[in-house]
């Protein structure tokens, strides 16, 4: 129970003090950091790599530009931007500092050391000067912000202008029917998935009430344009289940 009048958010399906939330999630993905990876890949059957290849299709990276990649865990979305954008640099931040060693395990890392910088923060107070980056991405992140509104103003502050921002995040099925299935799936699969792989299905579980409790792509895109941002796009993949939101720093 929270006090009345205190300021409350979700977590998951529960209401939760907003001062509590950063803390919770940061312990959720302490337990999971070590198999996130593989997990995300169990889950969503590899197809999470498909998505994050189609972000930087549409992101295009061009040469020589500045990536922030919030919420960046174990640098899955910094190292495909670097491999497309040569003498490109990215800074992956996150919460989570086990989630940031793991990343920096992995052969990727080894390969572009020279390249990342690996960085503890928060996305509602970034630790960056105004107009710092050419691009900035986060991935499956945003849903675990404490306020939404406040990380998209960080976003549209430390991009420089001209700079782009990109969103890779579940989303919600327009058709009701297979939104159900979906919805059956990931309830009675995925936290048992959680308990087998990586001994913890209470984290799991409210990884997918998170998905089912973030806005709409619509309800997602006019936060967007709220904050500062032109030219709001959106792409379903996979008929809604995730989705790509685009917006440029004018």
């Amino acid at each position: 129970m929270t006090n009345t009048g205190e300021k409350t958010t979700h977590f998951g399906f529960k209401d939760v003090a907003e001062d509590q939330k950063a803390g919770m999630v940061h312990g959720v993905f302490t337990s999971v950091a070590s198999k996130y990876d593989i997990m995300n890949d169990v889950m969503s059957m590899g197809i999470h790599r498909i998505w994050k290849d189609a972000l930087m299709d549409w992101l295009a990276p061009r040469p020589g530009q500045r990536l922030l990649d919030v919420a960046g865990g174990t640098g899955d979305v910094s190292f495909r931007f670097l491999k497309r954008a040569p003498g490109a640099s990215a800074v992956v931040l996150d919460m989570t500092e086990p989630m940031l060693v793991a990343g920096r395990k992995r052969a990727e890392a080894e390969q572009m050391a020279e390249s990342l910088n690996w960085v503890t923060g928060d996305a509602m107070a970034l630790p960056f000067e105004d107009n710092q980056f050419d691009v900035y991405t986060i991935s499956f992140g945003i849903r675990n912000v404490t306020r939404i509104e406040d990380a998209l103003s960080e976003a549209y502050r430390v991009l420089k202008p001209g700079g782009r921002l990109m969103v890779l995040e579940f989303s919600q099925l327009p058709n009701p029917a297979m939104q159900k299935a979906y919805d059956l799936y990931s309830f009675n699969v995925i936290p048992r998935m959680g308990q087998m792989i990586a001994g913890d299905r209470d984290s799991y579980q409210y990884l997918v009430e998170s998905i089912r409790k973030f806005p709409d792509q619509e309800t997602f895109a006019n936060m967007i344009k709220a904050a500062g941002f032109h030219n709001v796009k959106y792409r379903n993949l996979s008929l809604g289940i995730a989705a790509l939101h685009s917006g440029w720093k004018i």
